[in-house]
């Protein structure tokens, strides 16, 4: 440590937001940036714990005493190297993880954590900045082939570790570039996509192939799939997502959150929607049911394409806003989250159960019934569109999982052994395809692991 007291006179300072009345006039990323200066001193707060809880806490054990310290001292290219070894993509965690870490930071009893998700992103940008991070292929091929179906994060971690061992790795995406959700489902302003773009490149000049708009099971047998590589590793993601089957759930303007944050980012990337599909909000009531961070980030599309409200409606009560003796330090804890589109201009209501919604004569969406579930009060409430986002139930069985025979668990998960072996020869699974939907952390780390398996796999085939 270099500075052993400066978690007692160096107080958090986060990079914060652009202004409010500005950045909901674009699709820009909203989040600042701290000056050199200011960054390192953030990551001189580092206490260097005897017991670290920041990395007992984060899925990819991430050394962060170790890369603050190197960053507090100026050292950027051993604070990246030292990132490198656990993470494969810190420029997408350090934008979009919710930081575990810091919610179990020691320095978090007081409530204010090590910046160590801002201090992330602060690296990986300057490495790529400065070089430091630049094509290293292998320099041998051990001549098996592995398809990696699904591009998301999972997927690109699974690629990336087994190109790093010499397999000859084929990305396999159904949508016409790569990064799954990350493109698709993340908003620009919360991850711009020339950050995936950069990376791509990057895994490309490295030797991983990547084939989009390329829908396994249909575009290209399993026969073949099967056939055609020595391993095969499943990183679909959970693309199934829960329904809403009540009264007017055919009404039109009841859509599933992702079909407006995927037209929206297809939107901004210029891609030529058709005007009589697109999801036209502007001048409307919107209504987000769902209140985690997809529903928020439906709620900052729908602000920036000039909706007349926002709305977003919670079936559970609104959680504890500071402490919550449920989850005590150093769980993450299930308080009050506040995001950056919230802050934009949105109604938030908690324990409202959705029991029907309402249209006119021609079936067109006019309204929402709720209940008050601690009161029982009924309620009715405007909208023209209303946005479902509450989470997703398993990976979509019909097509390719039906086809390979895959085993599912309980939940509708591809079923695997600790080694990410699915019930199928030679097919292994990464990601949310079998843990469920979860974080882009998980799914980095669960992308890692299946990588492991396939390469011990393949030594011993």
């Amino acid at each position: 440590m270099g500075n052993p007291k400066a978690f007692l006179t160096i107080n958090r300072k986060e990079a914060g937001y652009r202004p409010v009345l500005e950045r909901i006039e674009d699709f820009g990323e909203v989040e600042q940036t701290l000056n050199t200066e200011d960054r390192m001193l953030q990551a001189s707060r580092c206490m260097d714990c005897g017991v670290p809880f920041c990395h007992w806490a984060c899925p990819l054990s991430n050394s962060m005493p170790e890369w603050q310290d190197a960053l507090y001292k100026g050292k950027w290219q051993d604070a990246a190297e030292l990132l490198a070894r656990t993470n494969n993509f810190p420029e997408f965690t350090g934008r979009v993880c919710p930081a575990l870490c810091e919610k179990s930071c020691v320095l978090n009893l007081q409530g204010v954590p090590v910046t160590i998700r801002e201090n992330e992103a602060a690296i990986v940008e300057r490495a790529f900045q400065e070089g430091y991070i630049k094509p290293n292929p292998p320099h041998t091929r051990t001549g098996k082939n592995v398809a990696v179906v699904g591009s998301g994060p999972a997927g690109l971690a699974t690629a990336d570790m087994l190109n790093r061992k010499g397999h000859c790795v084929t990305v396999f995406e159904k949508d016409e570039l790569p990064g799954g959700l990350l493109r698709l489902g993340i908003p620009d302003f919360k991850l711009n996509k020339k950050i995936i773009d950069r990376r791509i490149r990057l895994l490309e000049a490295e030797g991983v192939v990547f084939k989009n708009n390329v829908d396994v099971g249909k575009d290209l047998t399993t026969d073949d799939l099967l056939g055609g590589f020595d391993a095969v590793c499943l990183s679909t993601g959970a693309g199934q997502p829960r329904d809403l089957p009540i009264e007017g759930r055919d009404l039109e303007g009841v859509c599933f959150a992702l079909e407006l944050l995927r037209q929206q980012n297809r939107l901004v990337r210029g891609v030529d929607i058709p005007v009589e599909e697109r999801i036209r909000i502007e001048g409307k009531h919107v209504v987000v049911i769902g209140g985690g961070d997809t529903g928020s980030d439906c709620v900052g599309a729908s602000v920036r394409r000039k909706a007349a409200s926002v709305t977003q409606i919670e079936i559970l009560p609104m959680p504890p806003k500071d402490v919550n003796p449920n989850t005590p330090w150093p769980l993450y804890p299930n308080i009050l989250k506040t995001s950056s589109s919230h802050r934009e201009g949105c109604t938030r209501r908690w324990s409202l159960a959705t029991k029907r919604f309402l249209g006119d004569a021609d079936g067109r969406l006019t309204g929402v019934e709720v209940t008050d579930t601690q009161t029982g009060a009924v309620e009715r409430l405007p909208a023209d569109w209303v946005f479902l986002s509450m989470g997703f139930v398993h990976p979509v069985h019909e097509g390719l999982l039906d086809a390979l025979g895959v085993t599912y668990d309980a939940r509708g998960n591809v079923a695997a052994t600790t080694a990410s072996k699915t019930s199928v020869d030679k097919v292994f699974v990464a990601g949310d395809a079998y843990s469920g939907a979860s974080l882009v952390v998980r799914a980095i780390d669960s992308g890692r692991r299946a990588a492991q398996a396939i390469h011990t796999y393949l030594k011993n085939s």
